[in-house]
């Protein structure tokens, strides 16, 4: 009997607290060789608001961590799913700085957050084996894909994917850049199914480019002159990650649908990383043209413009916001071909095609 790997439970964490973009108007944003910007911060936020469509963005309260907004996601998924927890066989969790406590300089991922997630769920099987990946911002995705490899391979039957962060907390606050970033935790869960293998995930594609493009994303100390070398920050070269995206994203998506055999116009939606409005408006514009063909209206639902930047959780949560009808305009259906993309540190890329 054939197997495939299918998506049948979903959950999300949206933190409480709002971030709105007027509510910078007061920092002071340097440039890297800490001089002033000439420009005043309503023109930078403007500016700003302009290229990414975000408006505002979430950040977690004092009292949680990476860890805790996992938990809360995952809790729902399992109950989504309407599994028994004891069940798992994997949890994977995506992230990139482990917890950060609010207040803190130091990440803590000792131990894992998988294991610390396994344990607040109460979780007693021994053979559920639980790791973190770090894989930048598409970590969720070959999260997916690495579940769906266990299924394929016989060793697993229902696993946990989680993608958390807690962004907020590594961001340099003289450093515009500081805006675009969020918390926020997505998780669902990947069983085995056994029938057709027309269903679930169809094919997926991974890329990882070093050579010119290793430290687009990196740690590195603040905008401020006299601030502490020893502690770093999130940093990007922006530009240089907007030009590698728009040439490359397009490309693995590609190479995903094409190993899945459906035509472009079977794919209803694409979930990707909510890192930029104008740049994924690009990327997307990009992809249907690889194939002479226009975006349909309506493929790309976008949560950036609310929810901000929060890396790994940015597809699973928007995904979860859809198909809970939760967005205006959005859903899916059973049988609609979708797409997850994503793209980050690293430089990592990744695609998966799914029939939902």
């Amino acid at each position: 009997m054939n197997v495939h790997s299918k998506i049948t439970g979903t959950g999300s964490f949206i933190p409480s607290v709002v971030k709105k973009n007027e509510d910078f108007l007061n920092e002071t944003f340097l440039n890297e060789d800490g001089s002033p910007f000439e420009q005043d911060n309503g023109v930078i936020i403007e500016k700003f608001k302009a290229i990414t469509g975000i408006e505002e963005r979430r950040y977690a309260t004092p009292d949680l961590n990476s860890s805790d907004l996992g938990f809360f996601a995952s809790e729902k998924a399992i109950k989504d799913a309407g599994i028994d927890k004891e069940e798992l066989d994997y949890i994977i969790v995506a992230h990139n700085f482990g917890d950060v406590k609010s207040g803190s300089i130091q990440s803590d991922m000792l131990p894992s957050l998988a294991s610390r997630i396994k344990f607040r769920l109460g979780i007693k099987n021994s053979n559920c084996v639980a790791y973190d990946i770090l894989f930048g911002c598409p970590g969720w995705v070959q999260g997916v894909i690495q579940a769906e490899a266990f299924i394929k391979a016989g060793i697993a039957k229902k696993c946990l994917v989680i993608g958390t962060e807690t962004l907020s907390r590594v961001v340099d606050k003289y450093d515009r850049d500081s805006m675009i970033f969020a918390d926020g935790a997505g998780a669902c869960i990947v069983e085995a199914e056994e029938g057709s293998t027309d269903k679930g995930i169809l094919s997926h594609a991974t890329v990882t480019d070093v050579m010119d493009e290793c430290y687009y994303l990196y740690s590195g100390k603040s905008f401020k002159e006299d601030s502490d070398s020893n502690v770093h920050y999130i940093k990007m070269l922006g530009r240089k990650i907007y030009e590698y995206s728009l040439t490359n994203v397009p490309l693995a998506m590609k190479t995903a649908l094409d190993k899945s055999g459906v035509d472009i116009t079977d794919v209803k939606k694409i979930f990707i990383h909510q890192a930029n409005e104008k740049m994924d408006e690009q990327i997307i514009k990009r992809f249907f043209r690889l194939y002479k063909t226009k975006v349909p209206v309506g493929v790309m639902p976008m949560s950036i413009y609310k929810l901000g930047n929060s890396s790994v959780a940015t597809v699973p949560t928007l995904f979860d916001m859809v198909k809970r009808g939760e967005m205006e305009n959005q859903e899916v259906n059973k049988g609609d071909v979708v797409i997850f993309a994503s793209v980050g540190a690293g430089m990592n890329i990744n695609a998966i095609v799914y029939r939902y």
